[in-house]
């Protein structure tokens, strides 16, 4: 890969709340698997390695701890985890990848000791195999390109581990998703984006006295990057309109009133777009929905699916579903499923319009992991 089309994506920029990015675990893996296939096929030690980014304007070049080989003919590399500013039970994690040939002419994902191996549905990743999620695969696989041309020859075994990660995964929500033996390898992006609370909190607050600033009929608010793509294609919503508000729900609901009661007007509609793992929460009356601080949705759901009249057995494997995507799969096709989800959306609405008088109409959208919308956008 000619990384000349591309520019290095610079980690000492600072992020708009003032704090330091970092590099994700997939990132990070994805450094080791490049340092140790350079070594394995070409015979070169590199103290760091350039690796491309999702967003095809960008590579990021990573510190490589060490590089050595192994005695079964393997090559094992180490790079450390740096997650910035961001609170990461990982930052400071010691992130490993030992690559071999394994001549099936095919890349093989393997979780190595201290990675998790998946145990129960929703996880966007198949029961058995290792808690590597698609977009560090992808990363992954580009690494071995580009170290290769674009041809992966033999077939390689990509073993990535993690130094004490069945320990550190304890801290995380691992456990409770089905996530067995250690820590996930995770990211979308490869950037950590850092997530202070006071200083995220405070940048929301400057987000959406911009959403809400020139007069705006409209805004829309997302916990995450899910919707965003609906807010400007079906919406047609410019970026300004579009607040990312993570987990800070009512946090973001009572500063939006507090807006335009100081500005005394009014706002036309606003839009809470994501997916309903986070926002069937609030039918709880949980406005903070941080998994350390708040329980998972899957009871929620239930207790709705048996008002739309699902029989008893289906609402029971929504009780007992792992993760509220493991119930998105489950209803998938089954007719009364968009009610379901219509209905989630129009309870949460009417939660919302409770804080905030001064928004006319609030409409919610829900989406799966995937985009996919589920409800009335469907």
């Amino acid at each position: 890969m000619n990384f000349a089309d591309r520019r290095p994506y610079d980690l000492t920029a600072l992020a708009p709340n003032g704090l330091r990015r970092g590099r994700t675990t997939g990132a990070c893996a994805t450094a080791a698997v490049k340092a140790a296939l350079l070594l394995l096929e070409r015979g070169e030690i590199h103290k760091e390695v350039a690796i491309r980014l999702p967003d095809p304007e960008y590579f990021l070049v990573v510190p490589i701890l060490q590089v050595q080989p192994l005695a079964d003919g393997a090559v094992r590399a180490d790079v450390i985890k740096d997650g910035g500013d961001d609170p990461d039970n990982t930052h400071g994690a010691t992130i490993f990848s030992i690559v071999r040939q394994n001549h099936t002419g095919e890349i093989r994902y393997l979780a190595g000791t201290g990675v998790g191996t998946v145990t129960e549905p929703g996880i966007r990743v198949p029961i058995g195999d290792p808690a590597i999620n698609p977009t560090p695969r992808q990363m992954m696989r580009w690494a071995v390109e580009d170290v290769l041309d674009g041809e992966i020859n033999n077939g390689y075994d990509l073993e990535i581990g993690c130094e004490n990660g069945a320990q550190i995964a304890k801290k995380t929500f691992n456990p409770r998703l089905g996530i067995v033996g250690g820590i996930s390898i995770l990211g979308t992006t490869g950037i950590v984006e850092p997530m202070s609370l006071a200083a995220y909190m405070a940048s929301i607050e400057v987000y959406i006295r911009v959403a809400l600033g020139g007069d705006a009929q409209a805004v829309a608010y997302t916990p995450g990057k899910l919707g965003g793509v609906y807010a400007k294609q079906s919406l047609h919503l410019p970026a300004k309109r579009i607040v990312q508000i993570s987990n800070f729900i009512g946090f973001a609901l009572n500063f939006t009133e507090h807006v335009l009661q100081e500005d005394n007007r009014r706002l036309t509609r606003l839009w809470l777009l994501g997916h309903p793992g986070k926002i069937a929460k609030i039918l709880d009356g949980i406005w903070d929905t941080h998994s350390s601080r708040s329980a998972m949705a899957m009871s929620s759901v239930a207790r709705i699916a048996a008002d739309c009249g699902f029989d008893g057995q289906t609402i029971s494997q929504i009780e007992r579903a792992n993760t509220v995507e493991a119930v998105i799969e489950l209803l998938r096709g089954q007719p009364l499923a968009q009610t379901l989800w219509r209905e989630i959306e129009r309870r949460v609405a009417v939660l919302m319009h409770m804080r905030v008088s001064y928004v006319d109409k609030i409409e919610v959208r829900l989406f799966s992991l995937q985009g996919v919308a589920l409800g009335e956008a469907a």
